[in-house]
């Protein structure tokens, strides 16, 4: 038979940090900081805390609390594989201004190999048993990722740099709005007198890549421009948007906006190979302004992620679930702005 809360039975068992933690809702963490450090703690949460110690009668051996509570002042970063040969820039500028961030508040980023999939869960799991890091940042979320609801399950704070794709919304995340950045890139080409815009994008199926694809929808559909044969897909790889960008073109595009810079440096190979030239006889749009776009010829109009805003909320929501794991859940979205340069021009004709 199941004992209450209240029973004999339960009150004999001994009373620990992690019990009271469960009964106000809050890390151990916050726990010990209501003990040790109560000036950290917002008012309500400190008188969360105080309430369940004294209903619980929890008496802390100082000497334990501190070995078991003792912050590692950590923060782990899964790094997902790339393909051989290619890079990510973009994702390095992140690391870099999350890792400044983090060290401003006085933490330190711990790198560690995160392949998709189970497989990856073990690298979370062994970083928990072997360093006690405090918390994570997880990036490149995808549909099906098990990793949120791993870590939610174990009371493990984390945040996301991107959204939860499907299945139940869980914990904290910061994004950038991909639909608004492709949309803000049509409004452009539009006003500029384009009519025909194709999209170059990744296959169907991926989060961000479905959004920023419904942007560009979105906008031409505002417009009344017509959508339909004007789309294409690629995965990120500069040959395979070169064949795909092809019919785009070869169906009278007067401008091609790309899921990303690399696509986007598939068109141009593409437009040279019919002896043609990006902006002058077709406009080109990527996104994520990579380093590369500016010194490309012409320099590619590109739709700019805010990483350091990115980096920086990352930092201070996972910092504020550390303090507060019973804290509602806490959604960023953040505007990309469009950079234009010599890709972009009216159409020629």
């Amino acid at each position: 038979m199941a004992r209450s809360p209240d029973s004999p039975a339960s009150k004999a068992a001994p009373v620990t940090l992690a019990t009271v933690a469960r009964r106000a809702g809050v890390s151990p963490q916050t726990v010990s900081n209501a003990l040790n450090a109560p000036d950290l703690l917002r008012p309500q949460t400190l008188e969360r805390v105080l309430q369940a110690i004294e209903e619980l009668g929890y008496r802390p051996h100082r000497a334990a609390q501190t070995l078991r509570t003792r912050s590692s002042r950590l923060i782990g970063y899964g790094i997902r594989p790339t393909p051989p040969g290619t890079s990510a820039p973009v994702m390095d500028r992140f690391l870099h201004a999350l890792s400044q961030t983090a060290d401003e508040a006085g933490y330190r980023i711990l790198l560690f190999a995160s392949p998709p999939g189970s497989a990856g869960l073990k690298g979370y799991e062994e970083l928990l048993d072997l360093h006690s890091v405090d918390g994570f940042v997880l990036s490149g979320t995808e549909r099906g990722d098990r990793r949120q609801a791993w870590l939610e399950k174990r009371d493990v704070p984390f945040v996301g740099f991107g959204r939860m794709w499907s299945g139940r919304q869980i914990g904290d995340w910061v994004d950038v709005d991909g639909a608004s950045g492709t949309d803000a890139a049509v409004e452009h080409l539009v006003g500029l007198g384009h009519r025909r815009i194709a999209f170059l994008g990744w296959p169907r199926g991926s989060g961000a890549g479905d959004d920023r694809a419904l942007g560009w929808q979105r906008a031409m559909r505002r417009h009344g421009l017509p959508v339909r044969g004007r789309r294409a897909e690629s995965v990120d790889d500069i040959a395979a948007a070169r064949s795909a960008a092809g019919p785009l073109l070869d169906a009278g595009a007067t401008a091609v906006v790309a899921a990303s810079d690399m696509l986007a440096l598939g068109c141009y190979h593409a437009l040279r190979e019919r002896g043609a030239t990006p902006g002058e006889d077709v406009a080109v749009v990527g996104f994520d302004d990579s380093p590369a776009a500016a010194l490309l010829s012409p320099g590619l109009s590109t739709v700019a992620q805010p990483l350091e805003a990115v980096g920086r909320e990352c930092v201070r929501l996972l910092l504020a679930r550390m303090s507060d794991v019973g804290a509602p859940p806490e959604r960023v979205l953040l505007d990309p702005s469009l950079v234009v340069r010599g890709s972009i021009a009216a159409p020629s004709d």
